[in-house]
């Protein structure tokens, strides 16, 4: 078996095979390989399925949507809508509660609202943040994001950016 090994694409955010030894890079497998040597590669964890879900591990990226409303006590108090954020905590928090209760579950709704009334700059997308790997996001986010099914709509999660409603879409 020649020197291969499975790497994230920094442009893509997906897995591709690289060979060490010719420096060689390819998005499908390698031929000649079986699955179960494919597996056993450096970095197979980065592959769809490889983990299927089953023994908790987390897969290499997800994709998720957020709705921000910040408060004062936020890192950064303001927003494209309001230089200044006065809002309490709690506050925030009942704002989320009725945009929540307002969403019902709708992904198509999350994304009116989240256009409408996120305080992030992703409110242009629907909230959408588009893919991410561990350690990009705040940990609160990431953690809440990955506990979620696809499809999923978080509760309160509050983060030192403010207080989110996070959807994740894969």
């Amino acid at each position: 078996m020649a020197n291969w090994e499975v790497r994230i694409s920094s442009s893509r955010g997906v897995p591709y095979f690289y060979n060490a030894d010719t420096r060689e890079s390819i998005w499908e497998a390698p031929p000649g390989l079986t699955q179960e040597e494919i597996a056993a590669l450096p970095g197979a964890q980065y592959l769809p399925g490889a983990h299927g879900g089953a023994d908790g591990e987390r897969p290499a990226q997800v994709r998720a949507s957020h709705l921000l409303v910040k408060h004062r006590g936020s890192r950064r108090p303001s927003s494209w809508k309001e230089p200044t954020i006065t809002r309490t905590k709690e506050e925030a928090i009942e704002l989320l509660h009725e945009y929540a209760a307002q969403i019902n579950g709708s992904p198509d709704k999350f994304a009116e609202l989240a256009s409408k009334h996120s305080d992030c700059s992703s409110h242009s997308h629907g909230g959408d943040l588009g893919f991410f790997k561990p350690g990009q996001m705040q940990k609160p986010f990431e953690d809440a994001t990955y506990a979620l099914k696809i499809g999923e709509i978080s509760d309160v999660i509050s983060t030192d950016s403010g207080v989110h409603l996070i959807l994740r879409t894969a």
